[in-house]
Parts: structure tokens; C-alpha cells; sequence
């Protein structure tokens, strides 16, 4: 199987996220594993999309930082691949990343992953559905009963009035994001700051208000899926509980979250079931659940991290059963000689 790996850039990329995991994985099992990023595809006079690529080499890898070495050490290549021999092209990027500062590099891999789908390519996740989900309105889109009461708004009047009515006590973001950035936390005692809050998440669009739950105080829960489903290995979930640092009400580990160990119960599961239908229809492959109580926070799914602490907290490896779905997917894309389409390949 070749794979490539769709990143916003190597140089930003570590030894433990959740992608480098995957590839590394990839390779350890044969596979031959490439790196793309939004500046590398390339669309011929033939209409061939190609791409040049950070090709890793083709060995058993002693350890995964050794892996990341190489692909830290791996150039472009001269001569372009064409995204056709691919099999999988995996969109791991955040366009959120790139929205303010470059918006070319935050649609490119949906606009070529599109492209690389019409070519034969399987797409993870799919590429028309991370278009619908390149902000936090696609949020809005699963059941009530899953969600936290929201508001969507830039009127400070509208956000006022959710404010009364909650207590002054509810979260603000912006409507793009991620990784926790722009987040804030209002309540009696920071009720003055509610315009300056305002104007600083405003400059950037539009703003998420949303009811605080009590049950954030013990952090949140995220949650991996898979085709749809819990991902789960040895009876053990792709789960943890993410604490966040003292004053800093961001629980996200590189904001200085601490992970735990969590036991997934009713609540979670019943909350999976809840979403899991909009999951499978739009070919959501692998996606990153945050859960306080029984709501559902956010649905990442263009780069869900913490794998690798999920991995260690239960003492298996995730990323093998990862990996080893997305074999199957290629071997049935094989057997039935492309009978289905993109989304419902990617949740076979």
C-alpha cells in the first residue's frame, strides 16, 4: 500500500503526534509512506494530479524518533508522483492554521484531495465532507440532545442577552479554531471583560457562546472513533481524560493539559451512538470527540492528536487497528474494482 500523509508543514510536525504515530505504523508494517504538503501538488496538461512528495525509505525503523528523523531529513522530490499510483491520501493538516495567514494552504487539501478522489484515490477523511467541516458550524449539525446549548453570533447584543440568561456563565470562541486558541471563560467575577472578550475573539469572525457545564471543572474526555464506532482494542478504549493547568480553563495537552486514564461508561458510549449517523454518512474515517458530562464540545476531524497518550494509558497500541482498517478499505477497493464512492469506502 502507498500512503501519503497530508500535513500543514514537516517542519512542524513532531515525534509524538498523532500522524507521525500513524505513519510510523504504516511503515513498520511494509508499507511505502510519503509526506505532502499544501505547496507540493501539481496538476499536469494532462489533467494528471501529481504531487512532489517527502518519500520516507522503506525499512523497519528501530524506534519512531529515528522514523521522524528521517522524514525530518527527507527533500521534496524533483520528480512528481502521481496522486493515481496513491492509494490512500490521508488529510491530517488543520486549516485552521493557515486560515488567517495564508487561506490558499487551509483549502488545499480539500480542493486536490477532490480532485485526488475523482482520480481513484481513497480519502481520509472525506474531502467533500472536511469542506462542509472547515469551521465549527458543521458542530451544529449533530443532534441537540448531544450538545451543549449554542448560540452563534458577532452581535455583542445577541452574546449579552445568552450571558443574562446563563448566569454569565458560558464559553466563548471563535467560530474557526482549534487546539483551544481564542477560548474564554466568563463568569461573575470576569463579567467585566465580556466586551473586551468580544472584540478580541470578533476580529476573526464570527463567536461560539455556549453554556458552561459544571462538569468541565474535571476536564474532558476525548474519545476516538473509527468507521463510526468507539475505537477500541483488547476491550480497552482510544480514550483519556484531558485536565486542564491551573487558571487556564483549556484542556488541550499542548495548552498544558494533563491526560489521564478514564473509564468509558454509558454516558460516552451513548453519546457516540448518538453522532455515530452523520459520522458514517459523511465518511468520517477517524474522528476526535470532546466530551463534558453528556455533551459532546467538539468534533475534531481533521487532526484528532492525543494517540500516543491514549496508547500508553491503556498499555495497547490503537494505531495498529488504524492502520490495519485502512488495509482492508484498500484490498475491498481492489476486490470490487472502485464500486463505491469515496464516503462509503472510508467507512467500510
Amino acid at each position: 500500500m502507498r500512503i501519503a500523509f497530508f500535513v500543514n508543514d514537516v517542519a512542524t510536525e513532531y515525534s509524538g503526534y498523532t500522524t507521525t504515530v500513524l505513519a510510523h505504523q504504516a511503515a513498520m508494517r511494509g508499507h511505502d509512506v510519503m509526506y505532502i504538503t499544501p505547496s507540493d501538488f501539481m496538476m499536469e496538461r494532462d489533467d494528471s494530479l501529481r504531487a512532489h512528495v517527502r518519500q520516507i525509505p522503506k525499512k523497519k525503523w528501530a524506534s519512531r524518533d529515528d522514523f521522524f528523523e528521517a522524514l525530518k531529513g527527507a527533500k521534496t522530490s524533483a520528480d512528481t508522483v502521481d496522486l493515481a499510483e496513491i492509494d490512500v491520501l490521508w488529510l491530517r493538516s488543520d486549516p485552521s492554521l493557515d486560515a488567517q495567514s495564508a487561506p490558499w494552504r487551509a483549502e488545499a487539501g480539500i480542493l486536490f484531495g477532490r480532485e485526488a478522489v475523482k482520480r481513484g484515490t481513497l480519502v481520509l477523511n472525506d474531502p467533500d465532507s472536511l469542506g462542509r467541516a472547515i469551521n465549527k458550524l458543521y458542530f451544529q449539525g449533530f443532534p441537540e440532545e448531544a450538545r451543549a446549548e449554542t448560540i452563534i453570533t458577532r452581535d455583542e447584543r445577541d452574546i449579552k442577552a445568552f450571558a443574562k440568561e446563563y448566569k454569565n456563565n458560558i464559553i466563548l470562541k471563535p467560530l474557526q479554531g482549534s487546539g483551544g486558541s481564542g477560548v474564554f471563560k466568563l463568569d461573575k467575577e470576569s463579567a467585566g471583560n465580556l466586551n473586551q472578550m468580544i472584540e478580541s475573539i470578533g476580529r476573526d469572525g464570527y463567536i461560539i457562546c455556549q453554556a458552561y457545564i459544571p462538569a468541565a471543572k474535571k476536564g474532558d474526555i476525548r474519545f476516538f472513533l473509527m468507521n463510526g464506532q468507539p475505537l477500541q482494542v483488547d476491550g480497552k478504549y482510544a480514550a483519556l481524560r484531558r485536565v486542564a493547568a491551573k487558571d487556564d480553563i483549556r484542556s488541550n495537552i499542548h495548552a498544558g493539559g494533563k491526560a489521564e486514564a478514564v473509564e468509558i461508561g454509558k454516558t460516552e458510549l451513548r453519546v457516540a451512538e448518538i453522532i455515530r449517523p452523520k459520522l458514517i454518512a459523511d465518511g468520517m474515517f477517524l474522528v476526535g470527540i470532546d466530551i463534558v458530562g453528556d455533551k459532546i464540545l467538539e468534533v475534531n476531524v481533521f487532526s484528532p492528536g492525543n494517540l500516543k497518550s491514549c496508547s500508553e494509558l491503556a498499555g495497547v497500541d490503537f494505531s495498529e487497528a488504524i492502520i490495519g482498517s485502512i488495509e482492508r478499505k484498500v484490498q475491498i477497493s481492489t476486490d470490487y474494482r472502485d464500486s463505491f464512492d469515496n464516503r462509503h469506502l472510508a467507512m467500510l
